[in-house]
Parts: structure tokens; C-alpha cells; sequence
């Protein structure tokens, strides 16, 4: 299993490449960082830098989406960023979530989804896309960026069982995991590729303590977070076609307010159960986080992501480095070919 962090760039630009060279140090593979330009840092000079103050880390949006940026601008994003670090760039796409709502815009569909994945790939191929009518072409860049698909939904995770390098899960529960890698499957069986060459994300914030009471309160925020997804699912699928392990918790939940998006302590996490943060995050004692690693695994996960902003940011990457990473260490963690 591959590890990798994941930043809110609401912090100094220093501390942000600090603690990027700090997991680097201690073995992690993937640095990514939230792309939402209202509420947070832009990340695309953020980026640039964790580029230049790395030497092997992959790096890349967790996630971006093709409305707020046009594909063409991101496109050349990633192929200057792609010369920049010398070819270790990765898109992290969706649907769109805080930085659509936050300007009071809808994610876009599916359908519009896959294009701009092609679109995506075929102009960092140095070929032509037709945009607008026009046919248009980036003649310098190099070569396409694996492409990681986040979603929730069966028609996104089908659709990354077509077309993406890799999905992107953002929850640590492996029941809803495997239910979400059904889809994934599907979907790769429909265009006769092979499931186990996508690669599996699973993302969470982590908390390393004996003190269950202070960890739940750190990570809280994280159910509040995906509970926007839900509510999207809800109102997009039948209730039978939905697990009630991912649909009942958001049953007595309020407004939800982006200017307090991921933060620990926030109200808007005031609905959340201790169960669901058990379920949906890493808590308790090191031992507790290599046994649930270690179930997402055997279903197929090959990188856990820490959303690295629940406070005490040094301490974890430290913990998981001394603790957690070396019991998952195995040449595959740095193969260059991996996605």
C-alpha cells in the first residue's frame, strides 16, 4: 500500500512545504492538495513549490473539477507542472463540490465529467481535441498525468471503471468501500479492462491516540464533509439503490455552512455520531490503524490518503511514519510505473 497527504492550503505556504518535505522524509508517496480557489490558496503555485521542494513525491489535485477551470486551462496547468516535476503530476477530478457550491453553481454531470477526461488526456498527449468548434492542440506538452476519479455515486465509479488510472474514495469505512468498488468493477468489465489495474484511494483524516473522546472531535468534521455528497446522492437515487450505512446518517442534518468547510470543531459537524466517525476515519492506537489498513487492503485499496488537517499535523506524519508506514513498506511503494 502507497500513503500519501492531502492539504487544505489554509495555512502558510512555508508550513505547507514543511510538512510536504517532513512526509517525503518519512516515506510518504503522494502529496495532494484541495483545489477550492474562494475559500482557500490558490494550489497552483502551492503546487509549484511542493514540486520544487520535493524530489520523488507524486503530486496533484485531491480533487479539481473541469467547471470552475476550464479543461484547457487545466490542461496546461498539468503540463507545465508535468516539466516542473519532471513527470510526477497526477489529476485528482470530480464532479465538483466546495468550490462549485461555495459560488452557488451545481457539480456537472457525469457525461460532462468523461469529456473533459478525454479532452484532458488527449491534449497532454499533444494531440488535437475538438473545443468549441475549434480544433485546438498543446504542441510542447509531454505526455498525460495518470487521472484519478473521485465519486460516490455507481454512475461516476462506473465511469472510473472505464476510463480512470485510479478512483478516489473519500472515506475509510470498508463495507461502503467495497460497496463502491462493485461499481468500479462493473465498469471496468464493460469495456473489458481489468478491475485490479485501477488504482484505489481511500482517503480520511487520522488521529494516533488512546483517547478516543479528543480523536472523535478532531475528525468530526470529516462526516460533515462527505454528508454533502450524500445529500447530492439522495436526491439523484432511489433509496434502494443507495446503502443506508452511507444514507441514514444525514438524516437530521442541518444547513451546512462552506465557510467552515473542514474545519475541527465546526457546527456543521454537530450531527455527526461517534459511529459514523469510527467508521468513516482512523482512530485509536497505532495498532488500530495498521488492523484497518490492513482490511482495506485485502479489498483492494493501494493507497490510504491522510487529510492532514486535524490539528497536531507534525506529530502525525511523524506517528504514521514511525508507526504505520513501516509495516505496509514493500517494493511497490516505489515503483516509478505505479499510477
Amino acid at each position: 500500500m502507497d500513503f500519501g497527504i492531502t492539504i487544505k492550503p489554509d495555512m502558510s505556504v512555508q508550513r505547507i512545504l514543511a510538512l510536504t518535505r517532513q512526509a517525503e522524509a518519512v516515506g510518504f508517496n503522494y502529496g495532494w492538495i484541495f483545489d477550492s480557489h474562494v475559500l482557500w490558496l490558490e494550489p497552483y503555485p502551492v503546487l509549484t513549490l511542493m514540486a520544487t521542494n520535493t524530489t520523488r513525491m507524486r503530486l496533484g489535485t485531491c480533487v479539481t473539477n473541469p467547471a470552475v477551470r476550464d479543461i484547457t486551462v487545466t490542461s496546461s496547468l498539468f503540463a507545465t507542472l508535468n516539466l516542473i516535476s519532471e513527470g510526477r503530476m497526477q489529476l485528482g477530478v470530480g464532479r465538483g463540490d466546495s468550490s462549485r457550491r461555495v459560488l452557488g453553481k451545481k457539480p456537472v454531470t457525469a457525461a460532462e465529467l468523461e469529456r473533459a477526461i478525454a479532452d484532458f488526456r488527449n491534449l497532454n498527449a499533444g494531440s488535437e481535441v475538438e473545443y468549441a468548434g475549434q480544433r485546438i492542440r498543446i504542441s510542447w506538452a509531454r505526455g498525460a498525468p495518470p487521472v484519478w476519479v473521485a465519486g460516490y455515486g455507481p454512475k461516476v465509479l462506473e465511469l472510473a471503471g472505464r476510463v480512470a488510472d485510479g478512483v478516489i474514495l473519500q472515506f475509510a469505512d470498508p463495507d461502503l468501500i467495497a460497496w463502491c468498488l462493485g461499481f468500479v468493477k462493473q465498469g471496468a468489465e464493460s469495456v473489458g479492462r481489468d478491475s485490479r489495474s485501477i488504482q484505489v484511494m481511500a482517503a480520511a483524516p487520522v488521529w494516533v491516540s488512546n483517547d478516543l473522546k479528543r480523536a472523535r472531535e478532531q475528525v468530526r468534521w470529516f462526516p460533515a464533509l462527505v454528508s454533502n455528497h450524500v445529500v447530492d446522492l439522495i436526491a439523484r437515487y432511489k433509496a434502494e439503490e443507495l446503502p443506508p450505512a452511507l444514507t441514514s446518517y444525514v438524516r437530521n442534518r442541518g444547513s451546512y455552512d462552506y465557510r467552515h468547510h473542514c474545519e475541527v470543531e465546526s457546527d456543521n459537524a454537530n450531527f455527526v455520531s461517534d459511529e459514523v466517525v469510527d467508521r468513516f476515519c482512523l482512530l485509536g492506537p497505532a495498532e488500530a490503524h495498521r488492523e484497518k489498513l490492513r482490511k482495506l487492503a485485502s479489498l483492494g485499496v493501494t493507497q490510504f490518503n491522510i487529510y492532514l488537517m486535524s490539528g497536531d499535523e507534525e506529530q502525525t506524519l511523524e506517528l504514521y511514519g514511525r508507526e504505520i508506514l513501516p509495516a505496509f513498506d514493500d517494493q511497490s511503494r516505489s515503483k516509478p510505473g505505479r499510477a
